[in-house]
């Protein structure tokens, strides 16, 4: 087994990159920290960072041992929150959800952090599959899907519905829009592209839209930061399929033409947990947060 005093001191250097910060922070001295990264690196097998003076490189295998320190990090205080009394204003809780949804619920369980310190959430976008698979697993204790799983292991409920929206650039509030107008913009690209556009083409009401062949249109971009999805829209350079929530915190909305389809597109979104014999209480604060934000978006 790997000294985990050894795996927190990589940790911490690369947090802070810098060995002397590293050394005052674990009250450690400068010579020690370098022993510990040695350390490691033999265990390991691997060079973990390359040394140039006095700065330092991650290496591939570093990057993947530091993950796996963080990773062990979150589960220790996971698994110190569930020792302490149920309380509702004090733990560990960790959500995952898409990313446009993580975009419009972390600024209000930031909201709830202040209001109660001890309360802790961790949110992570992550996509419907990896969410399942991480509330099996254990390594996050709520999800927001779009599909509600066919399995008894979890506890499923309906949240809300989440519109869809064909976001074009500003210019088209003000100009005929016909199907050959996505052809002539051409699509920005995200990981959710494809699935989005999809269900919207069918279910929007617009036959011309309905017979465009997803494959065939012209790529305009490609951003896999959905705070950064938007920008290119707004620039005019091409156009993309967004829930509704994604355009609320985009700074630049003003810019972006939402296109009214015939008929309004959306997806359902559930929120999933794994069966307990109880829900803690400090899950159902988290919950009611939730659903307050969505409630408003509505």
């Amino acid at each position: 087994m790997i000294n985990p005093l050894w795996l927190r001191t990589l940790q911490t250097l690369i947090d802070t990159g810098h060995f002397t910060r590293t050394a005052e922070k674990l009250f450690m001295t400068q010579p020690g920290v370098s022993q510990h990264i040695k350390k490691l690196e033999q265990a390991c097998g691997y060079k973990l960072i390359e040394r140039d003076k006095k700065n330092f490189e991650v290496t591939e295998q570093g990057w993947q041992v530091y993950h796996y320190a963080k990773q062990l990090q979150n589960q220790e205080a996971q698994m110190l929150s569930q020792l302490q009394p149920d309380h509702a204003y004090s733990g560990f809780v960790s959500l995952s959800c898409s990313g446009a949804l993580a975009l419009l619920l972390y600024p209000q369980l930031l909201n709830l952090q202040c209001k109660h310190p001890e309360l802790v959430t961790q949110i992570e976008a992550a996509p419907n599959r990896k969410i399942l698979a991480d509330i099996l697993s254990g390594e996050t204790d709520l999800g927001i899907v779009t599909q509600a799983p066919q399995d008894k292991r979890y506890v499923i409920e309906p949240l809300s519905r989440e519109p869809l929206c064909l976001m074009l650039p500003i210019k088209y509030q003000e100009i005929a829009f016909s199907a050959s107008s996505l052809s002539d913009l051409g699509l920005i690209a995200h990981p959710d592209a494809e699935q989005y556009l999809s269900l919207y083409l069918t279910h929007c009401g617009d036959e011309e839209l309905a017979q465009i062949k997803i494959d065939q249109l012209p790529l305009s971009g490609y951003v896999n930061q959905l705070s950064q999805i938007l920008l290119p829209v707004a620039k005019g350079l091409g156009f993309t399929v967004l829930p509704k929530s994604a355009l609320d915190g985009f700074s630049q909305k003003d810019q972006v033409y939402v296109h009214q389809a015939l008929q309004v597109v959306d997806q359902p979104l559930y929120l999933v947990s794994k069966q307990k014999p109880s829900t803690p209480l400090r899950f159902k604060t988290v919950i009611d947060t939730i659903k307050a934000t969505l409630h408003r978006h509505q």
